[in-house]
């Protein structure tokens, strides 16, 4: 199973469209490009493996697995590149800016959904991210 993200740039934060088998899922964003440095930045444009991830304070999310130079960068709801990620994708529903958005949650849960049936199959799930 591959989710396709295509990314588009800016200085204040990184916008992306996301698909799943050539549909439309919704958007996905992130902190702006800075040269891969820790916590500031996006992560590199590549395919992840995605693994199921639980904590206290996400509770069920994913995982990016073998980011360059990275770990635990996540998939997890926000609304706000800025104040709410440190390296992470949020998926949102609406863009209503760059590294903005609406509607997080319900999207995640549709996302997280699709990775848990898979992960069930016992299938590979990954993220393909290109700009």
């Amino acid at each position: 199973m591959e989710f396709l993200l295509h990314r588009t740039y800016f200085k204040e934060g990184t916008n992306g469209a996301l698909f799943y088998k050539n549909h439309f899922m919704g958007f996905v964003i992130e902190l702006p490009w800075f040269e891969n440095k820790k916590q500031v930045s996006c992560i590199p444009e590549g395919e992840y493996i995605l693994k199921p991830r639980f904590s206290e304070k996400f509770k069920h999310h994913l995982q990016l697995e073998n980011v360059p130079g990275r770990s635990l960068i996540l998939i997890h709801p926000a609304n706000d590149a800025r104040t709410e990620l440190k390296g992470c994708l949020a998926p949102v529903g609406h863009l209503n800016g760059i590294g903005k958005g609406l509607y997080s949650r319900p999207l995640f849960q549709k996302i997280l959904s699709y990775c848990h049936q898979a992960f069930e199959r016992k299938e590979k799930v990954t993220l393909n991210i290109k700009s």
